[in-house]
């Protein structure tokens, strides 16, 4: 079981994949650590650019 490689408070780049709808990257926060899907850890984040709150895949992220 991989340990999340981001903890909460944290910022991070989000990416998102190609067809999302909000299709660029953008600051977070970390909010919350959550159960992996197929493998991967996952977290709830939150956009500096919008404030929208997303669910999100370790994948997708990137230290800033």
């Amino acid at each position: 079981m991989p340990a999340h490689k981001f903890s909460v408070g944290q910022m991070v780049r989000f990416t998102p994949d190609p067809g999302q709808v909000e299709g660029r990257s953008q600051s977070c926060v970390i909010l919350r650590l959550l159960p992996e899907f197929d493998s991967v850890p996952q977290y709830q984040v939150k956009s500096d650019l919008d404030g929208h709150i997303h669910v999100v895949r370790e994948t997708q992220l990137r230290e800033l």
